[in-house]
């Protein structure tokens, strides 16, 4: 099979498809680019389905690229045969080539090398054939003594160890066992005596043990953090029954041979001192990878509900960003997010100027017209909302929210925050940041490093490049999913642009700081380092509202202008504005029989055409005015509000592997555990969902929740 056969059947998508995808790809287009503006080339895959196309292809290049280094390594060494490239062409995971590689690897000096090397691989033969009979076996150990081999236990010794390495590098024998492994192996973990483990973080891994298909990714992540912090020793059992019939089919003592005791022992020294090993290695590695895929996959979908959040528009908002000793950092900004003013109020200890910081707030709020008041969720929130509460109980109209400042203090420090609030002290931009994050989250995320966001679960511990990549992939995402207003945008937020980079944002920025607002997306291509492929790709992820051509302030690509002309011309409106929000107009236009003749006249496609019609209708909308808004609150529950059976609204802070955690507005997040969620509910961070309380433990802070939807 072709690459693009192997990927069609391994993801179940249709080969037409596939194929179009990855010439797409190999032409330079971007994924976002092909989801929304190639469907009639690939049938409508969505962005999911075209990253997992691109993955893979990546996986099989590297594949191919190893394939051929063990190709010309074993070539090197003249043993290249028929067979071997057989099974190297059928191979289809790096696991397989390394296995088939494994007996032609320049290995370091070993006992069964050493052994070779005194001449007892012969010796060796004559025992793996268990040879019947009254033998001698001084006759037969004999002609192997020399300076290298002084005895007749030296010789046996050596001819073991190399049955030893023989048995460990067979491929069928390693594939076979590892299979069994995967499957009834036992990972074991125990405290390491006189380990510190202060805050009891591994307490359920002192004495563990788990057959390893039924460990849960996060058990086998925080087994291995465990194990690298030098707390737990890991183990893994594989019992006698799962490895020696298998290596009996090979390697099969004889029973009237006077050799049998000879391989008997080197099967024993085989299975405990290299091929065991070898295979729990293997086995952890596939595990481990398998949690972090997991772990990864978790850490994106948090993240996209993160940065999908509606945002809270036309909002004055002040945003909090609460501490003790150093008092609470103020910022205000207007309903566009310029800064008004700054400031730092000390109600908490040891100043605990309550009540001067209560009036200053709400002087701040009288004096600005704040409607929404944002605090950050880290040291001292709980405290804080207990002053925010006080006041927005007695001013009507105004409400606070709680914002997730995971990675605020990341980005007060950046170059980026320095470029834009050079006035501001680092400790102040944070407030601005949790302000913003209240008013369009998704424009203020994207100026930090995903892995900063506090959404994943164990993220220090997973492929970094793997994580990354895959973080920044639904930041690119959801940022084309939204549209960006090139006006107003800010460099990071134009970085995940289709076709730019950080680089040519920057230059955007700068060609809009000398001329003044864009009129038109064709201005773009007088940007240096914007050509026509690079325009082609951001073109249609980029919105000029206001400018002079009312199409640029929609998702429609310039390339299918005139088609959209056509279509309203069709539709008999003369003036775009007739169908703004208004669906009749086109309404016959969109019938099925209607809609394939249409296509045809104007030399479309299909998908196409239904797109340019909603967006004539709804221009730019953005997708995450679908989604219910944040709760507002005007009051703080205690713990001591809660009762058993109680329902309420909460938000979605955390999703993991055993259930979710909900902000129900009480100083502790609710744990929602896994069992209760019903079959087939999805939920992601930012969704706000009802919920019931199942019990209450105060003394250790914890909140379990029951399903409310």
């Amino acid at each position: 099979m072709d690459e693009a056969q192997m990927i069609a059947r391994g993801l179940k998508l249709p080969l037409a498809g596939v194929t179009a995808t990855l010439e797409l790809l190999d032409e330079g287009n971007t994924i976002p680019f092909i989801a929304r503006y190639r469907k009639e080339r690939t049938g409508s895959l969505d962005e999911e389905q075209l990253r997992a196309i691109a993955a893979e292809q990546s996986r099989l290049r590297s594949l191919a690229d190893r394939r051929a280094t063990i190709e010309k390594a074993i070539k090197e060494q003249e043993k290249w045969t028929a067979k071997l490239e057989r099974a190297l062409l059928a191979a289809t995971t790096l696991s397989e080539l390394e296995d088939i590689y494994a007996p032609y690897k320049r290995k370091r000096v070993t006992r069964a090398s050493k052994a070779r090397e005194a001449g007892l691989e012969p010796l060796a033969k004559v025992i793996c054939e268990q040879p019947r009979g009254a033998l001698s076996i001084n006759d037969l150990v004999g002609p192997f003594l020399s300076d290298k081999v002084p005895t007749v236990e030296d010789a046996w010794a050596g001819a073991r160890d190399i049955i030893a390495e023989w048995i460990s590098d067979d491929i069928g024998i390693r594939q076979a066992v590892r299979q069994k492994a995967e499957k009834w192996a036992v990972l074991t973990s125990t405290k390491i005596k006189g380990s510190k483990d202060s805050q009891n973080v591994y307490k359920l891994y002192y004495d563990f043990a788990l057959r390893v298909d039924r460990l849960r990714p996060h058990q086998i992540l925080a087994i291995n953090r465990g194990e690298s912090e030098k707390v737990l020793r890991v183990g893994m059992e594989i019992s006698e029954r799962d490895w020696l019939s298998i290596v009996h089919q090979t390697y099969r003592p004889g029973r009237r041979s006077v050799l049998a005791e000879q391989l008997e022992l080197a099967i024993e020294d085989s299975a405990k001192r290299l091929l065991l090993p070898a295979i729990e290695r293997d086995v952890r590695s596939i595990l481990t990878e398998q949690a972090e895929e997991q772990g990864i996959a978790v850490f994106a979908s948090n993240l996209r509900g993160l940065l999908s959040q509606p945002p809270l528009a036309k909002q004055v908002v002040l945003g909090l960003d609460p501490a003790f000793r150093t008092g609470c950092k103020v910022a205000v900004i207007d309903t566009m997010g310029k800064v008004l003013l700054t400031d730092t109020v000390y109600p908490h200890q040891p100043q605990q100027k309550w009540k001067e910081a209560a009036g200053r707030l709400r002087e701040l709020i009288n004096e600005f017209g704040v409607t929404l008041i944002a605090i950050g969720n880290g040291t001292a929130s709980r405290e804080t909302e207990q002053l925010v509460a006080e006041i927005t109980r007695e001013m009507e109209g105004v409400h606070y929210i709680i914002v997730n400042e995971a990675g605020a203090s990341v980005y007060s420090a950046s170059p980026l925050a320095k470029q834009e609030l050079p006035e501001l002290d680092v400790s102040l931009r944070g407030a601005v940041s949790i302000a913003r994050r209240a008013q369009d989250p998704l424009a203020e995320l994207v100026k930090i490093d995903p892995k900063s966001l506090g959404v994943g679960l164990y993220q220090h511990d997973m492929n970094q490049k793997r994580l990354g990549t895959t973080l920044d992939g639904v930041v690119e995402s959801v940022v084309n999913q939204v549209g960006v207003d090139v006006n107003t945008a800010s460099p990071a937020l134009l970085g995940y642009v289709a076709g730019l980079n950080r680089g040519v944002a920057d230059k955007v920025v700068g060609y809009r700081d000398e001329n003044g607002r864009f009129t038109s997306r064709q201005q773009l291509l007088d940007i240096s380092g914007i050509g026509p492929k690079t325009y082609e790709q951001a073109a249609g992820f980029l919105r000029v509202y206001g400018g002079d051509e009312p199409l640029d302030a929609s998702a429609i690509h310039p390339e299918s202008y005139e088609v959209a002309r056509a279509v309203l011309n069709k539709a008999g409106v003369a003036d775009w504005e007739e169908v703004l929000g208004e669906e009749r107009p086109l309404a016959p236009l969109r019938k099925k029989d209607a809609l394939q003749a249409l296509a045809e006249e104007l030399d479309t496609g299909e998908p196409t055409l239904m797109d340019i019609m909603e967006q004539l209708v709804r221009p730019g909308r953005d997708p995450r005015e679908d989604l219910p808004p944040p709760i507002l609150r005007s009051d703080v529950l205690q713990m001591d509000d809660l009762t058993e059976g109680m329902r309420l609204m909460g938000t979605v802070r955390n999703v993991v592997d055993f259930g979710s955690f909900v902000d129900i507005g009480v100083k502790q997040d609710g744990l929602l555990h896994r069992s209760q969620i019903p079959d087939g509910a999805y939920m992601q961070v930012g969704d706000v969902i009802e919920v019931s309380i199942l019990s209450v433990d105060k003394e250790r802070g914890r909140i379990g929740l029951g399903w409310g939807g």
